[in-house]
């Protein structure tokens, strides 16, 4: 293998089932295989998370797939360049609100979500209060709730003011009576329907494309100094990632989970089965076969930026600057790394 040019690495994380093969890597040695001495740091917000990798302080993260096409057209207000290797994971998130909602709402388990959204629409225009968070502006999730909420009405969706809440918080949120419900990634919204504060009333599967929602994210600068550190930190992960989706037996990974405080609530094979199942079932299949990241990926983001956000920026710009997000150079060669 190349000299690698740094071999301590500060890698960030937020709480959450996808951040998973990062921790995997890391107790399974997979950073040490490949020459690196790597450090798990747990980022309060994917605030903070994307500030400590601008500028610097970390060297890579579990990022969300929306902060790259928002740093490359400044909307982050930073606009530090950052590209991406790997999907952590694809379109994984879901929409719980407080039970006390569904209830008053009549929402039952076999409404489909332009049914669910049309009880909200139909709430929110009877001047009724009502507050819904996504996890930041630049996300999956935010345009999750803004196309779900279209599919009863569009003027709605256009104008409703949503919060933003660190993924941790949203259940404690909710329980507050801050919010009324929430778009999150697991184990949140299993956490929530645990503590019986919340229910699920959709997936993100059912409303908008399979695309990437978080990604292993580097500022351009940095792949550009580290190219063959990049390649084996990539290559870790995809070690990783294979490992986790053809595991037998699932214990190991959920200890590691509850040790990291990402899974706050007990389920197994005897208790809470239907929820160990799914969780096992998600992390099983986080990214399916290809974790390469897609040009198409980002271009539908951009388009959610100017559908949502008023970016203003035509398909030329869409297509160069989509391009500009992914190193498949990077993902190819950690590919022939692993499986060398």
């Amino acid at each position: 293998m190349s000299t690698l040019e740094k071999t301590q690495l500060q890698l960030g994380y937020i709480p959450l089932l996808d951040c998973i093969a990062l921790l995997w890597a890391k107790q399974q040695g997979f950073f040490e295989e490949v020459g690196l001495d790597v450090t798990l740091v747990k980022e309060a917000s994917w605030a903070s998370l994307r500030d400590r990798l601008a500028f610097g302080l970390l060297d890579a993260a579990h990022c969300l797939s929306a902060m790259l096409p928002a740093a490359a057209v400044g909307a982050d207000q930073i606009g530090i360049a950052l590209q991406t290797p790997l999907i952590l994971s694809k379109n994984r998130a879901f929409i719980s609100l407080s039970q006390k909602l569904t209830h008053q709402l009549a929402i039952q388990e076999n409404d489909n979500p332009q049914a669910t959204a049309q009880k909200v629409t139909s709430y929110i225009k009877e001047d009724n209060a009502l507050s819904l968070a996504h996890v930041f502006k630049h996300s999956i999730h935010h345009y999750c709730l803004r196309e779900w909420l279209a599919l009863a009405d569009s003027k709605i969706a256009q104008t409703f003011k949503l919060k933003a809440l660190p993924p941790p918080y949203m259940v404690e949120a909710l329980d507050n009576h801050v919010i009324d419900g929430f778009c999150v990634g697991e184990p949140w919204n299993t956490q929530g329907e645990l503590l019986g504060l919340s229910k699920i009333v959709c997936s993100s599967q059912d409303i908008i494309p399979n695309v990437a929602d978080k990604v292993l994210a580097v500022t351009q600068e940095w792949a550009e100094q580290h190219p063959q550190t990049l390649i084996a930190l990539t290559a870790a992960i995809i070690k990783a990632q294979k490992e986790l989706s053809d595991l037998k037996d699932f214990s190991p990974v959920l200890k590691l989970l509850v040790d990291f405080g990402i899974v706050r609530f007990h389920c197994s094979e005897e208790v809470h089965v239907d929820k160990y199942y799914m969780i096992q079932n998600i992390v099983k299949n986080l990214v399916k076969e290809n974790a390469a990241p897609q040009p198409e990926d980002f271009h539908w983001l951009f388009e959610q930026m100017q559908k949502w956000d008023e970016l203003q920026i035509d398909q030329a710009q869409i297509t160069s600057l989509g391009a500009q997000c992914i190193n498949l150079e990077a993902y190819e060669q950690a590919k022939q790394l692993y499986s060398s």
